[in-house]
């Protein structure tokens, strides 16, 4: 009875001493094995003629069907949030760069802070319609940021509103 007493507590042990060990990091070479991830880059970019430009990086693994990193962006009320384009991901397990450009149709945004949500977006093949699977997401605060002006040279002058060139 002491032998088995013994091998049973060697063996729960043993046991706990796996569950506690920590995981080892996935194989480089083995995509089914890494996290997939979306993130956001801390600053935006507004153009001159009000377009918006997003980016990160994400990773993700082989989707049945086509894999989107799409944005969004909210200034002021965080209820309302506005789409700036979408990018096909790549999904080989490694990371990637991705960037959006777009124009919201009814707001103009302000240089400042921001809150931009990125998603990482599979339409997977369902029947007829392909149905949405979210892969990852992120939501950070950013800062948006306008072109600076020219400095110097010729231009307009404030003055007469006429051109020197």
């Amino acid at each position: 009875m002491r032998v088995r007493s013994a091998a049973l507590t060697a063996t729960a042990g043993a046991a706990l001493l796996l569950l506690a060990a920590p995981a080892a990091p996935a194989a480089p070479g083995d995509a089914r094995l890494v996290a997939e991830s979306v993130t956001v880059d801390p600053v935006g970019r507004i153009a001159a003629d009000g377009g918006v430009t997003l980016s990160g990086t994400y990773r993700c693994t082989g989707g049945s069907g086509p894999v989107f990193v799409s944005s969004t962006v909210s200034q002021g009320d965080p209820s309302v949030r506005y789409g700036v384009g979408g990018t096909r991901a790549v999904c080989d397990g490694l990371e990637h760069r991705w960037v959006n450009t777009g124009t919201p149709d009814t707001v103009v945004l302000e240089p400042g802070a921001a809150r931009v949500e990125a998603t990482l977006m599979e339409l997977r093949p369902m029947g007829i319609v392909p149905l949405p699977s979210f892969h990852a997401r992120q939501a950070q605060d950013v800062t948006l940021t306008a072109p600076c002006p020219p400095r110097g040279g010729r231009g307009t002058r404030p003055e007469n509103g006429r051109n020197d060139s």
